[in-house]
């Protein structure tokens, strides 16, 4: 035996069983191997399993056979090892299905933008459909020669008796005596007071101002409100030598003659029903119904006021939002804006079913009509209004208005877990902390806010 072999023997002996030994590099092997089952050693370091001595002094003995169940145990041991290291490896990245362990991107540090709470006044407004026009539309009639009876006409813009009225009332024939239309006016014409409405035989019928229609016979001695509104009128036309009073006297009949001869007709001095057609104003021509050449009967043409107007037709529900006097603004189709003012407030319709019986039942299967609150708005600068005659507009409706409140932009609300709401005061720093507030007014996109802490000029959070 070499001095090297007795070296590694001595050693042996003096370490306890399954101590390593350090030897020259070479491969891993098992301790007990004889020399010829080794490969040869290229130098100090390589690490061996020693074997445990037998009889505790000498090298462990066995057959080929225990030295290959050595081989094979240590073997073992090195595959279990490498397999720990791969399965860690595995773990590590991913690969045997775990939870990824790679950290998401990290989020903003803040709100995605910020506002500030402002000290302003909102007003609550509602913005509705309208319709730009120069308002109702009524039928002039025309008007029985005299001698008829003395009962009156029809409503608004029906003055004194049609001819078939005047026909029954005189006991003769509808279209005896009925005259013909001379004359009419062009449609889109403004007639003012004292001006023709129509012709008939060749007399002119004019406009006088007033609510009531000249319905019967006025002579000397007659007295009444029709009075006073034939004599206003011809005071206002320039004739003068009577009082404008309830009272036809003398002089009211020479002023009624000077009258007639200027509308072509024979100075008699007595007014017939029907000599002249009443309305509260001036009234443009909005359709003719007839013709010259045709019988002065039935409809004779159409008219309505002589300043444009607004008209909507307001639900219900938003009643509450305007009176007469409540100011407006009126958006016409090319985008610019005038200023208007509620004049008139109707009466919503009787809500009854469409399919509504004898009984007032509406029928199976219809649902009343909604009720709508009918508006009149005049726009005091006609001129503003440019060539439009009739159009569609929107009619923004001032409401409430609230001063000196504090306000953000409705979008910087947050839900708060059981009910309310919060807004995300931000921090100098760029934190947040949640502030309740409660809520007022929503008007122009912005919120009225109040709580402890909300103050004017905060930033808080916008979210969206």
């Amino acid at each position: 035996m070499t001095s090297r072999e007795e070296t590694e023997e001595l050693s042996r002996r003096q370490r306890p069983p399954g101590a390593l030994d350090v030897r020259s590099p070479g491969p891993l092997t098992a301790a007990g191997d004889s020399e010829d089952d080794r490969p040869e050693a290229d130098g100090p370091g390589e690490l061996t399993a020693a074997a445990p001595p037998v009889d505790g002094d000498g090298p462990a003995s066995g057959t080929g056979t225990g030295r290959r169940r050595r081989r094979v145990r240590m073997a073992l041991i090195v595959v279990i090892a490498i397999g720990v290291a791969a399965a860690a490896g595995l773990a590590a990245t991913g690969a045997l299905g775990g939870e990824d362990t790679e950290e998401p991107a990290a989020g903003p540090s803040g709100p995605a933008a910020t506002a500030r709470v402002e000290r302003t006044t909102l007003t609550g407004s509602e913005t509705v459909d309208g319709t730009l026009g120069y308002g109702d539309v009524s039928t002039v009639q025309a008007i029985a020669p005299a001698g008829g009876g003395t009962d009156p006409g029809g409503g608004t813009g029906q003055p004194g008796r049609t001819a078939g009225s005047a026909a029954e009332a005189g006991g003769g024939a509808a279209d005896t005596g009925a005259g013909i239309v001379t004359w009419t006016p062009n449609e889109g014409t403004t007639i003012s007071r004292g001006e023709t409405v129509y012709g008939v035989d060749g007399a002119k019928i004019p406009l006088f101002y007033g609510d009531t229609p000249l319905y019967r016979t006025l002579s000397d001695g007659s007295e009444g409100g029709d009075v006073e509104l034939l004599e206003r009128n011809l005071a206002e036309l320039g004739y003068t030598g009577f009082t404008v009073d309830e009272t036809y006297s003398p002089d009211t009949a020479d002023a009624v003659s000077d009258w007639q001869e200027d509308m072509g007709r024979e100075p008699t001095g007595v007014v017939e029903a029907g000599d002249a057609v009443t309305a509260e104003g001036a009234r443009r021509v909005a359709a003719l119904q007839t013709w010259p050449g045709a019988q002065a009967e039935g409809a004779v043409l159409d008219w309505t006021g002589t300043e444009r107007v607004v008209s909507v037709e307001l639900d219900a529900q938003f009643e509450e939002l305007v009176r007469v006097g409540t100011e407006a603004e009126v958006e016409l189709p090319n985008g610019t804006t005038v200023d208007g003012r509620v004049t008139d407030i109707g009466t919503p319709p009787a809500a009854t079913g469409s399919g509504a019986g004898s009984d007032g039942a509406a029928a199976e299967g219809e649902e009343d009509q909604e009720s709508t609150l009918p508006l009149r708005l005049a726009v005091g600068k006609q001129d503003e209004l440019g060539r439009y005659q009739a159009a569609p507009v929107d009619v923004v409706l001032g409401a409430e208005t609230r001063e000196n409140v504090l306000a953000v932009p409705v979008n910087a609300l947050v839900a708060r877990q059981g009910g309310g709401y919060a807004v995300q005061k931000v921090s100098a720093a760029g934190g947040t902390e949640s502030v309740p507030v409660e809520l007022g007014m929503f008007a122009d996109g912005l919120v009225e806010v109040s709580g402890d802490g909300i103050e004017a000029g905060m930033s808080v959070g916008v979210p969206q």
